[in-house]
């Protein structure tokens, strides 16, 4: 066990190790580095490194569980594999994504938001909030939805094994980035039809790769209709925006929904009992980009009451979140 003054090192420095880990998958070693060992060396050519900063990188990750090293030579392990682009589940986005200089600045400027309240990111950026940042960014957008599609694959999966669709005939996906998770409702209940609500830009490469059975309508969800629903879904969105946002993107999917449709947010919902807890880090990402926050389920309990709806039941999932369920009252 480590001594207190231990504690604060490590955590005062463990952004030594993320950083290493954000810079190799830009890098793309992963994808160079197939199913035979190589070294650093071998590698370097092809991704336009120098090779002992590369060794000195991929020693660092091996040496907390991502990658191998063995007489000079790296492998792949479970985790390091999570960090190729062509396997299923893949990280890689995601931690290209926490490498952003976007995103890296916006926790240089933190201190900012200790002394207003407001989201660190607006110091750093010249657009209103994050996600217009992302707007006039496609690249960097597309590389901000692979990371959420990539860190809700347990999710997804948790969610199937909880919540029963069968009695919904059409279910819309709120914000729901390019379908991922509505995707797999529906595979999963083929007599279902979906709905897929996002913006323009999002609406467009969700096409890419359609469903026959969603239908994909582009608008804002704080402004612009929404079709009617049995089910409305909303996975890790409200948590990006402020109690006043989240009403009204509520009381915006309230307006044409039917009387008796539920609303599902799948949501981190805050113990501040609880040591380790991912659910308060990701707090602190909310402050970092976004005008929004992690809450308990009271303050669920109090955004949904103000947007006219009722809370019927949280079911906790294996993790950090919960499907938190609610009719309009």
């Amino acid at each position: 066990m480590s001594t207190p003054a231990e504690q604060v090192l490590f955590l005062s420095t463990a952004y030594w190790a993320s950083r290493a880990l954000h810079v190799i998958a830009q890098s793309g070693v992963a994808d160079v580095l197939a199913d035979e060992p190589r070294t650093a060396a071998a590698m370097a050519a092809e991704i336009g490194a120098d090779p002992l900063a590369l060794h000195r990188l991929l020693r660092a990750l091996a040496s907390h569980g991502i990658f191998e090293l063995n007489n000079g030579y790296f492998s792949h392990n479970e985790c390091s594999r999570l960090l190729r682009s062509d396997v299923k589940d893949s990280m890689r986005a995601r931690a290209v994504m926490d490498g952003l200089p976007v995103h890296w600045n916006a926790y240089g400027a933190l201190g900012d938001s200790l002394r207003t309240g407001r989201p660190a990111v607006e110091g750093i950026i010249e657009e209103p909030n994050f996600f217009a940042y992302l707007g006039n960014h496609p690249d960097e957008a597309s590389i901000f939805a692979g990371a959420m599609a990539g860190k809700s694959i347990s999710q997804i999966r948790e969610v199937l094994a909880a919540c029963d669709f069968s009695s919904f005939n059409t279910i819309g996906d709120i914000g729901g980035s390019t379908g991922h998770l509505l995707h797999a409702i529906l595979d999963a209940y083929p007599a279902a039809a979906g709905m897929l609500f996002e913006l323009p830009e999002i609406i467009a490469e969700a096409r890419n790769n359609p469903h026959p059975r969603i239908s994909y309508v582009a608008g804002s969800f704080f402004t612009d209709a929404i079709p009617p629903c049995d089910a409305y879904l909303l996975m890790m969105v409200l948590h990006d925006w402020s109690d006043e946002e989240s009403i009204t993107i509520l009381r915006n999917i309230r307006k044409n929904a039917p009387a008796n449709a539920k609303v599902l947010l799948v949501e981190g919902i805050v113990d501040e009992s609880v040591k380790d807890n991912y659910i308060l880090d990701i707090d602190i990402e909310m402050m970092a980009l976004t005008t929004g926050r992690e809450r308990t389920e009271a303050e669920w309990t109090t955004v949904l009451e103000a947007a006219g709806f009722k809370l019927q039941r949280i079911t906790r999932l294996a993790h950090w979140t919960g499907i938190i369920e609610a009719v309009s009252t």
